[in-house]
């Protein structure tokens, strides 16, 4: 899909466009070939900087080719198709070709949506720097949101480990902690564009938007803190709770066994006295409770010793 805006100096409000014109921001959602084709022909972006983002496993960068600039980040994204929410991250480029602005990625971004739903302040489409360091700075955020809603998610599953014996807990646990991994690699590799940034000759750099710059590096700076953190956190209790579950498996298994050794001895004593051959008391009508008696008296004090013991 691709959608093309501009924003008027005047009005500073995007306004959709049907065609491709000088100074547009060209928004492209997993393109089809024949767009790519299109955006490459009219804005003289390579086909290749275009599919760069498209590639799921592309890492975080910065090049130049022929004057037109790509800068590629991952982003964070929730996966809600499962029985519960599954973080993990995907590219996005921006590129600058000309007069024209470009971001492209796989899918629909909470990121890109921000600003085409007017959601953020001071933006100007036609303020190119501005514009960039605005989706770095955004996109930070989202990941320390991320980063949060992680953090609750995984207080609330171990809150069910506490009391439960089934894989399920386990797996959202390790769901959780591959996303930190994602995210804090993600968030590494950003934090190199970011510090590249400063440097690039063909990006210009305005004094009004190093305050912007400055927040995008304490922002990822942060996140990356975080990230690593829960990271630590998640990995440490995940080795707790699966020494709970199979601390509680074995707290059942042993009361099992327990429970089996008592109802083993009336068992016993029963099949002596029922066997085909001559028995004590047998033929006596009191005979029932006197085999009755036995098994109390050895029941009880075995139970007894049990109770001791703790193995119940």
């Amino acid at each position: 899909m691709m959608d093309i805006y501009t924003m008027p100096a005047q009005s500073r409000e995007l306004i959709k466009l049907d065609e491709m014109k000088q100074g547009c921001w060209i928004n492209l959602e997993n393109p089809s070939d024949k767009e790519l084709e299109e955006v490459a022909r009219i804005t003289g972006a390579g086909e290749d900087m275009l599919k760069a983002a498209l590639d799921e496993e592309e890492r975080a960068r910065i090049e130049t080719e022929d004057g037109n600039t790509l800068i590629i980040v991952d982003i964070p994204i929730i996966d809600d198709s499962a029985d519960w929410y599954v973080y993990s991250t995907l590219p996005m480029g921006i590129i600058t070709a000309g007069d024209y602005f470009i971001t492209v990625c796989l899918r629909d971004t909470a990121v890109i949506g921000d600003f085409i739903k007017g959601r953020v302040r001071n933006f100007d489409a036609n303020k190119r720097t501005r514009f960039i360091y605005q989706i770095l700075y955004l996109n930070a955020i989202k990941f320390l949101h991320c980063l949060k809603q992680i953090d609750k998610t995984s207080m609330r599953v171990q809150q069910s480990l506490h009391r439960s014996m089934k894989n399920k807990e386990l797996i959202q646990l390790l769901d959780l902690e591959k996303a930190l991994v994602y995210f804090s690699t993600s968030l590494n590799s950003n934090q190199i564009v970011i510090d590249r940034l400063r440097s690039m000759a063909t990006i210009k750099h305005y004094e009004d938007d190093d305050d912007i710059l400055d927040d995008v590096i304490v922002e990822n700076k942060q996140a990356i803190e975080m990230a690593t953190i829960y990271r630590d956190i998640m990995s440490g209790t995940m080795d707790a709770f699966a020494s709970v579950i199979s601390n509680n498996q074995n707290i059942v298994m042993k009361f099992l066994a327990a429970i089996t050794i008592i109802l083993t001895i009336p068992t016993i004593v029963a099949s002596l006295w029922g066997m085909n051959v001559g028995v004590p008391f047998e033929g006596q009508v009191w005979g029932f409770w006197v085999v009755v008696g036995i098994i109390i008296a050895i029941t009880i004090p075995v139970l007894i010793i049990m109770i001791k013991k703790r193995m119940f």
